[in-house]
């Protein structure tokens, strides 16, 4: 499998790429992450995809047409190919519509597939508890290995729920707990999430794997080495360095900015950067909060930027929040090493690929104490962990931060040297064994 051949041949009589289907029901990996249901699911399938496919692999991702006007087939890169399936209306459903519409959905894969000669896919990989229900039943049609990744777990979910947010309903959970009965392997993005899945859906713990998802470090990177020996020279040109950035970026450069990347709703927390900068603390000495911007859309409720923005405007800091829609990769990067800060105050995160991506910009990350945050983010090297959700305890963080210019270089230099743990190329080669690994297991299991 690690030449791209499919499970069982090898050597030149059996040159054939290894044909990987994917399903991602809710969200297209073509989308542009940050706003409705478009997140770190989209960058995980597409990124995933790309580098299976540089391995020769040749991956076909089915996801629920959502507009007339896209193609039913859209050869991506070389190697991707997106297929669009229509099932009930292209607009007007979120996610928690889609149960009604898994039937369509179903019928759409195996119609397309059915047009293939038999045996056509090697490998059947799912993303969310939606579309492990699709690749149950495809799955036992193709007889393939079933591969599901979780990405985010209902028990957890409700475990440290917002608070005002709505709890996942008992359909999802009872949905989850048969794909992780059906699967042949499941991946998760950290071992705390592989204990999870053990210990709240009683997995085998035999079918669990771990493969941590990447980071594109060509995308995401720091400003360039200056030249010189001086570190008051370096400091110097990087800071001059930012200070062209914010300039083309429409950022004041007399600022210090935190920075917050992704769907504006509950569960990633961004109310309590917002009441944190409410904080009476900013005011000592005279000072003030510094420049939160919110890059990202609406996500659960169409009006939850303007609830942001009314709940600053109670906290008396309408002055320092800019809310921005959410820009493509190497936009976001910029932004990531113009920011003094990232935070990423989310209540549940299975991983947390934002903060990957900021740390390997080259900036230090305050993150809450939670889920796979506390992987990605090493306390005290790359940035530092919250270890609640109090507006008190995230200014402190933040404060102690801005104030020491030292410390932020520290736990920059920390943090792009902690994000080269996380590599797509290295994801895809645990994830060809994943694979062997289910075929094994399912062959065992006739």
């Amino acid at each position: 499998m690690r030449d791209g051949r499919p499970p069982g041949l090898a050597g030149p009589d059996a040159p054939r790429p290894l044909r990987i289907a994917m399903v991602s029901v809710h969200t297209s990996p073509l989308e542009q992450p940050g706003t409705g249901d478009a997140g770190g699911m989209n960058v995980y399938v597409l990124e995933l995809s790309r580098a299976l496919a540089r391995r020769g692999a040749q991956v076909e991702i089915y996801t629920r047409a959502t507009s007339s006007a896209q193609p039913k087939v859209t050869d991506a890169e070389p190697g991707i190919r997106v297929v669009h399936v229509s099932a009930g209306p292209y607009e007007g459903l979120d996610k928690n519509d889609l149960p009604g519409q898994l039937c369509a959905f179903a019928a759409g894969v195996l119609r397309a597939e059915a047009h293939r000669p038999e045996g056509w896919y090697d490998v059947l990989h799912t993303h969310y508890w939606l579309s492990g229900q699709v690749g149950w039943l495809a799955a036992e049609r193709w007889d393939v290995p079933l591969v599901h990744t979780m990405h985010t777990m209902a028990r957890v979910k409700n475990a440290f729920l917002a608070p005002g947010d709505a709890p996942e309903p008992q359909g999802r959970i009872i949905g989850e707990e048969q794909v992780v009965a059906e699967a042949d392997a499941l991946v998760a993005n950290t071992e705390q999430e592989a204990g999870e899945l053990v210990h709240d859906y009683r997995a085998d713990p035999d079918r669990v794997r771990v493969v941590q998802p990447g980071v594109d470090l060509g995308v995401f990177s720091p400003f360039p080495e200056t030249a010189g020996d001086e570190p008051v020279e370096r400091d110097r040109q990087r800071a001059g360095q930012r200070a062209e950035l914010r300039e083309h970026l429409a950022l004041p450069a007399d600022r210090k900015i935190v920075l917050f990347a992704g769907r504006v709703q509950l569960l990633k927390g961004p109310d309590v950067l917002v009441r944190a900068l409410g904080e009476r603390i900013w005011a000592q000495d005279g000072g003030q909060p510094p420049l939160l911007v919110v890059l990202g859309g609406a996500s659960g409720r169409p009006t939850a930027v303007r609830e942001l923005e009314a709940l600053a405007y109670q906290e008396g800091v309408s002055a320092h929040l800019r809310v921005r829609p959410p820009v493509p990769q190497r936009t976001l990067a910029a932004y990531f090493r113009a920011a003094d800060l990232v935070a990423v105050p989310s209540h549940s995160e299975s991983f947390g690929l934002v903060a990957a991506e900021a740390q390997a910009s080259g900036t230090p990350v305050v993150a809450a104490a939670v889920g796979g945050l506390r992987t990605v983010v090493e306390d005290g090297v790359s940035g530092v962990l919250v270890p609640d959700h109090e507006p008190e305890s995230w200014a402190l963080a933040l404060k102690s931060l801005l104030d020491d210019d030292a410390l932020r270089a520290r736990l920059a230099v920390g943090a792009r040297a902690s994000a080269t743990r996380f590599g797509w190329d290295r994801a895809a080669e645990e994830m060809l064994d994943v694979y062997e690994s289910a075929r094994k297991y399912r062959r065992a299991s006739l």
